[in-house]
Formats: structure tokens, sequence, C-alpha cells
């Protein structure tokens, strides 16, 4: 497994390919969800991916802000699942955080059911449940050093 970190403008245009095909499959076509998959949020992305070979195994984008970071589009494609690489993406994305970013609050917008799963990385919950493109979502943060 090859973990590569590259800025947008850093990719190739095979690799942005990939990954948006990837995000794509993942969160508008699996969950059926029709909403503005690509935004403008991808020009200035660390993309965060995990390979095994030319397959992307997992994924993640990272996003600065003035006062904080965050991180999302998390996935497994669908050969890896069930292997623990949900759990190593999102490990990996937040060392990236606290290497590479001064910002100590990384926040997120997670998926309702995957609480227990961010909670077990120390987010903890700043949200009610709402409906995020017809998904339930809760907003989370973790306090970084």
């Amino acid at each position: 497994m090859d973990l590569i970190v590259k800025h947008t403008k850093e990719l190739t245009n095979q690799e942005l390919l990939h990954i948006l095909q990837a995000r794509v499959k993942v969160f508008v076509v699996e969950q059926n969800c029709a909403y503005q998959e690509v935004d403008g949020a991808d020009v200035n992305a660390i993309h965060v991916i995990l390979k095994d070979g030319n397959d992307i195994v997992a994924y993640t984008r990272i996003i600065s802000h003035q006062s904080y970071v965050s991180f999302g589009r998390v996935l497994v494609t669908q050969n890896y699942r069930k292997k623990h690489y949900g759990r190593e993406i999102v490990q990996k994305t937040i060392d990236v955080i606290k290497a590479q970013y001064n910002q100590t609050t990384i926040k997120i917008s997670g998926q309702a059911h995957l609480k227990s799963f961010y909670s077990s990385f120390g987010f903890i919950c700043v949200s009610e449940v709402y409906l995020e493109d017809n998904i339930p979502h809760i907003d989370m943060t973790l306090e970084v050093k």
C-alpha cells in the first residue's frame, strides 16, 4: 500500500480523474444521492490517497479554513471494505493535518451513523443530527496538539 498526499495542483490529470470517479461512485451512485460532488473546495484541497498499485483503496480531502481544518469525502472503495482501511485513512489524515497545519481544531461533518467511528479518534459531537443532501449528518470537532 502506498500513501499519497498531494495538493490538487500537484495531481496528474489521471490521478484527479481516478479520485473523482471514486467519489462519484461512492457518494452519488452507491448512496443514490444526486448532489454537486465536485465543488469549489477541490481547487485548494489536499488529497490523501491510500493506493494498492493503481487502485484507490481509501481517500479523504483536507480543506484549510482560517481558524480550523476540515476533512471529508472519506471513502473506502468497494473491493477494500471491511478491512479497516477507513480507520487507516482517517488516522493518516489526522496525522497529515497535525504535520502540515498550525490550526489546532479539526471540524468535520460526518454521516450520523458513523458517530461512534469518529468518536473513537477523539472527535466530539457538537451539533444535533441534521439532513445534508437528505442524509443524516452531525458536526464533530477534534482538538489536536
